[in-house]
């Protein structure tokens, strides 16, 4: 009796407490690959790569996002008690200022066969001052301390979605689809039919990240950095 009382009174993640956003993707109904372009706002496929540069408060800022050829196992429970084994792709982000290193982060992302929906299941962080690592804040992965993946972006676009990127205690990104039917300048191209994303997180209040995203080609705004270059190979 005193077990049941104690459960009904656990606190529920801080995910779980927010209704307007989604965070039941019913992972268990999906095969996973890692690979891919079919996602037309995301590409998983080995060597592609995007670069955004812009001015961050006075100071140069670089991103360089790559798919790698690495791939990561990972193994979980869902909320609803399925196990599921996906195997992810690496993606590594570099992030400069003024010329200096200061973020290195290798996300793990797989890709729903049956939606081409992109899920999220952690990453490794670590950041520089002066060429040496001093932290890994924002670490997180799938299983680990109850987190469970997000959709870094659905295959479908649909206006007004809102769902969680992220769920763990350290990491809790959500987005929301604000924008559709934009057209960018960038890195010497236009691109049409373009997507406006705002992500905001539960972890720090008030604060937005404005983000766009064109089919065939992936992130184009990212705040203050636009795309300058990419490559698929």
């Amino acid at each position: 009796m005193g077990l049941a009382v104690i459960l009904s009174l656990a606190a529920p993640p801080a995910w779980a407490e927010d209704p307007e956003f989604t965070v039941d993707f019913d992972v268990e109904r999906c095969k996973f690959l890692p690979s891919g372009r079919d996602n037309p706002y995301f590409s998983l496929h080995p060597g592609d790569r995007l670069t955004l540069a812009g001015d961050d408060d006075g100071e140069a800022a670089k991103v360089e996002i790559t798919v790698t050829a690495a791939t990561k196992n990972l193994s979980f429970t869902t909320a609803d008690g399925a196990a599921v084994t996906v195997r992810a792709r690496v993606v590594e982000e570099r992030e400069w200022v003024d010329g200096e290193l200061v973020e290195v982060s290798r996300n793990w992302f797989s890709r729903c066969r049956q939606t081409n929906d992109v899920f999220y299941f952690g990453e490794e962080v670590d950041f520089y001052e002066d060429g040496e690592i001093v932290g890994h804040g924002g670490e997180w992965q799938a299983g680990v301390d109850g987190a469970q993946p997000g959709i870094i972006i659905p295959a479908r676009f649909l206006l007004g979605a809102r769902y969680f990127q992220e769920q763990a205690p350290e990491a809790m990104d959500r987005a929301e689809h604000v924008e559709m039917g934009l057209t960018v300048r960038a890195a010497g191209r236009r691109f049409a039919s373009c997507v406006g994303v705002v992500e905001t997180s539960p972890l720090e209040p008030g604060d937005e990240s404005i983000k766009v995203y064109c089919p065939g080609v992936g992130l184009v705004v990212d705040n203050d950095v636009t795309l300058t270059g990419f490559r698929r190979d």
